[in-house]
């Protein structure tokens, strides 16, 4: 009784002490007209995303991924049932923009009536990356899903780590992003090396490109391709800011940099200014490493892409590559107007892209890369049938390693310890049993577009064309995909050659089994 006779003074002198600071602060006129209650507004402001998220929302309403969605990447990592039971909850009839695919009864492709329980699904890509221009290191990439950019400062070393993990274990390529390549990128998976405008890994004292230093890293480094990034969907023409409060020693050792100051990546590059000096600086690149090198961009003005398909059609020079970012793609931090409003979403920047080179033919001799919400088996589908032969996945490749859609990348407080670089809050993430939940959910994903590819005739998803999509107009009416984004009926595909050779490979494959995870009993 003597406890509970001292608490309730104590905690009116409290209340009295905030009703004083209220009654005389000046910042918060709702906490001056309404000491101590006016205060409530603000912790329900604060909480509401998750209030949101846990309570109000709908399974299909929040963004930037659904709580289906989510649901969906969480339980293929876990290896758990992610089926849906009842029927969908979309609003099908009436929602304008809805991909519908179209299945067809009898396909060229035969599925197996019993199939192999566990059985891994590889998917190679249908096209040889480099193989049009000759590269030395020309290679067939392995998984037509590979993981995209997202640089060691942006995520932590744990999350990058158990990204690597599991790129390995899936057999796919990891996108390092333009911070550089770190010791967590060193644990067997195969990597895409990018360049972004500070050229970092791959700089000199003064902040410059340094060749040496590249040839140097990819050569100590299991770099199977080089991507000059030029912009990215979620923040096209801005360079990176990463605080000096978060470059590291480990950071700053990494991207070239001194430690404790503020790292502002350029808005543009410096070793070209042109389509023409691109162009020269991809074959110097590709010339000293025998690597393929693309470009990775967001889609705005479509001078630079026709001027740069003429001058590839014109001259013996090109990129082996183009990755296209959506502006619904993801970033750690970047003003809202650009999240919100600057560049065009996946599917009309690609197509338009894509239908730049298809019309001066070259579309057989690049391969064609996506991101931009691509980690969802329809999204996926949709864009392989414009013509993608790769698709990169970002954010869904996060929440299979925990992240919870927080949304605080920005804070460097994200709760789960994937987009931080706090060392307490990293030290949650386990990156062994991250790496495995990873690549169980890229081998969900593959194992999902190969069941859409044999309900839609054939046997890889990147034999699918636009013929195959229909895109809903409201409850009446849909446009074929090949209507709605003027495609020509030979576009979409890719050649004679590729296609018999994706189908041998396919056909090779389909009898060997493999450690891919099963797929889950449906309940009943």
């Amino acid at each position: 009784m003597t406890w509970a006779r001292r608490a309730v003074p104590l905690a009116a002198a409290a209340l009295a002490a905030l009703a004083a600071r209220d009654l005389t602060q000046r910042d918060h006129a709702l906490r001056r007209n309404f000491p101590v209650l006016g205060r409530a507004r603000y912790l329900l402001e604060s909480i509401g995303p998750e209030l949101r998220q846990y309570i109000v929302a709908a399974n299909d309403e929040e963004r930037p991924f659904t709580r289906d969605q989510r649901r969906w990447v969480y339980a293929s990592a876990k290896q758990e049932n992610n089926y849906f039971g009842f029927g969908t909850d979309n609003d099908i009839e009436y929602t304008a923009g809805y991909p519908i695919i179209k299945h067809r009864t009898f396909g060229r492709a035969v599925p197996p009536s019993a199939p192999t329980a566990g059985q891994e699904v590889r998917l190679p890509c249908a096209k040889v990356l480099g193989g049009a221009r000759g590269r030395a290191k020309a290679f067939r990439p392995e998984s037509v899903v590979n993981i995209s950019g997202m640089s060691f400062g942006s995520l932590s070393g744990r999350a990058v780590e158990a990204l690597n993990r599991g790129a390995a274990l899936a057999g796919c390529l990891q996108n390092t992003g333009e911070g550089g390549l770190s010791p967590y990128h060193r644990n067997g998976g195969e990597l895409v090396f990018q360049l972004g405008t500070a050229y970092f890994g791959c700089r000199d004292e003064h902040g410059r490109f340094s060749l040496p230093r590249l040839k140097e890293l990819v050569a100590g480094a299991p770099v199977r391709a080089l991507e000059i990034k030029l912009s990215q969907g979620a923040k096209p023409s801005l360079g990176g800011l990463l605080p000096g409060a978060k470059v590291s020693a480990e950071i700053a050792a990494t991207r070239g940099i001194p430690r404790g100051r503020d790292c502002v990546s350029p808005s543009r590059h410096a070793e070209f200014d042109d389509c023409d000096s691109l162009l020269d600086f991809v074959e110097l690149l590709a010339a000293e490493t025998g690597l393929p090198v693309g470009i990775k961009s967001a889609v705005g003005d479509l001078g630079f892409w026709s001027e740069l398909a003429d001058l590839m059609r014109d001259t013996d020079r090109g990129v082996d590559f183009v990755t296209v970012d959506g502006g619904e793609g993801g970033t750690g931090a970047a003003p809202l107007i650009f999240t919100d409003s600057v560049s065009l979403p996946f599917q009309q920047g690609f197509a338009r892209v894509y239908r730049t080179f298809a019309e001066r033919e070259l579309h057989e001799r690049v391969v064609f890369a996506g991101g931009g919400k691509l980690g969802l088996p329809d999204n996926a589908i949709v864009a392989f049938a414009l013509g993608c032969d790769l698709v990169n996945v970002g954010r869904e490749a996060m929440l299979a390693i925990g992240c919870i859609q927080a949304q605080k990348c920005h804070t460097d407080t994200c709760p789960t310890g994937v987009a931080t670089q706090r060392a307490w809050l990293a030290r949650g993430l386990d990156p062994g049993l991250k790496s495995v939940r990873a690549a169980n959910y890229l081998k969900t994903l593959r194992r999902d577009l190969v069941k859409v590819a044999e309900a839609c005739g054939v046997e890889h998803p990147g034999l699918i064309d636009t013929s195959a999509v229909e895109i809903l107009q409201g409850r009446t009416g849909s446009t074929p995909l090949r209507e709605v984004y003027g495609y020509r009926p030979e576009w979409g595909l890719p050649s004679a050659a590729d296609r018999a050779e994706i189908a041998r490979l396919m056909a090779a494959e389909a009898p060997q089994g493999g450690s891919a995870p099963p797929s889950p009993t449906a309940q009943r």
